[in-house]
C-alpha cells in the first residue's frame, strides 16, 4: 500500500497534513510505541510511518482506520479521513468544490465533454487518461477521485442546488473511452435528467446559431446574491467574479440556452443516440 506525496506548493493541504501528523505522532507515543512497532502493527514499514508523521506523505483511509484500533483511539484518528481526503485533491479542485457548495444555481455549457458532473467513472478516466502528456498513474486516480467526490453535490436532490447544463451535441457523439463507455455515459444522462433539480439540454450540431463557440464555461449563483464564471483553457483556468464579465457570461448562457432543444426533446434526443450506440 502506498500513500500520496504532499504537494510542496499547496500550502492550504499541507498545513492539513502536519497537523494530522502531530496527532498521530502524540497518540504512538503516548501509547509507547516506536515507530517500527507501530509500523508492524498497523502493516507499514517504519520508513513510511516516519514519513507521516514529518508531514511528507498524507496516510489513506486504511492507515487511520489501523492507526485508530491499534491506539485505541475511539474514533479520533478515524475522524480525521474527511480532512485528509480534500488535502488529496488538487487545490483547483478544491477551491471549484467549495463554489457549488456555496451555489443556488449551477450552469454549464460544454462543447467538449460532458460536464465532469455528470461523468461516469469510467467515462472520467477515459478522459483523464487522453491527457497529453499523461497524467501518472497516481495523479490520474487521484484526479478521478477528486471528480466523482465533487458529484456527491448532484445527488442532493432537494438541499442542493438547481443545475442547469448545455451540451453541445458533439459531446455525445464523441465516443470517449470507445463505445459501452459511451453508451453507459449516454445512460447516464438519461438517469440524472430525470431528477427534479436539473435541467439537461442539447444543442444539436444541425442548429444554425450557436453562441458558444468560443468553448466551455459555467456559471455559480451563490447563496450572497453574486454570481461567479470558470472557464477553462489549455494550461489556464479563469474566474470571473467582476460583475461585468458574469453578466456577459449570463446574457450569453440564457441565449444557449434558447437556441437548444427543450429538457424534453433533449431527452428524446440523447435516446435516440443511445439507441445508435
Amino acid at each position: 500500500m502506498s500513500d500520496d506525496d504532499v504537494n510542496a506548493e499547496d500550502e492550504e493541504a499541507r498545513a492539513v497534513v502536519r497537523a494530522v501528523a502531530r496527532q498521530l505522532k502524540l497518540w504512538r507515543e503516548a501509547a509507547g510505541l516506536t515507530q517500527a512497532e507501530f509500523g508492524a502493527a498497523i502493516g507499514y514499514g517504519e520508513e513510511l510511518v516516519s514519513s507521516v508523521e514529518r508531514g511528507r506523505r498524507i496516510p489513506r483511509p486504511e492507515y487511520l482506520d489501523a492507526a485508530d484500533e491499534v491506539l485505541g483511539a475511539g474514533g479520533k484518528i478515524a475522524a480525521m479521513k474527511k480532512d485528509l481526503a480534500e488535502a488529496r485533491y488538487p487545490k483547483k479542485v478544491r477551491d471549484v468544490r467549495r463554489l457549488e457548495v456555496e451555489a443556488v444555481q449551477i450552469c454549464s455549457y460544454n462543447n467538449s465533454v460532458v460536464d465532469g458532473l455528470l461523468q461516469t467513472e469510467d467515462y472520467a478516466r477515459a478522459v483523464f487518461s487522453s491527457r497529453r502528456p499523461p497524467f501518472t498513474e497516481e495523479e490520474l486516480e487521484r484526479q478521478l477521485a477528486a471528480r466523482l467526490a465533487r458529484q456527491e453535490i448532484i445527488k442532493s436532490a432537494t438541499a442542493g442546488p438547481l443545475f442547469s447544463f448545455v451540451l453541445c451535441e458533439a459531446t455525445l457523439r464523441r465516443a470517449i473511452g470507445g463505445r459501452m463507455v459511451m453508451r453507459a455515459q449516454l445512460e447516464r444522462l438519461l438517469e440524472v435528467a430525470q431528477l427534479p433539480n436539473i435541467d439537461l439540454q442539447v444543442l444539436p450540431l444541425s442548429s444554425e446559431e450557436n453562441s458558444g463557440l468560443s468553448g466551455l464555461f459555467r456559471l455559480l449563483k451563490l447563496k450572497d446574491g453574486t454570481t461567479v464564471g470558470l472557464s477553462e483553457a489549455p494550461l489556464i483556468s479563469r474566474v470571473f467574479c467582476d460583475p461585468k464579465e458574469t453578466t456577459v457570461l449570463d446574457m450569453r448562457y440564457g441565449i444557449i440556452r434558447a437556441q437548444a432543444l427543450t429538457p424534453r426533446e433533449s431527452l428524446t434526443f440523447i435516446e435516440q443516440l443511445r439507441g445508435e450506440t
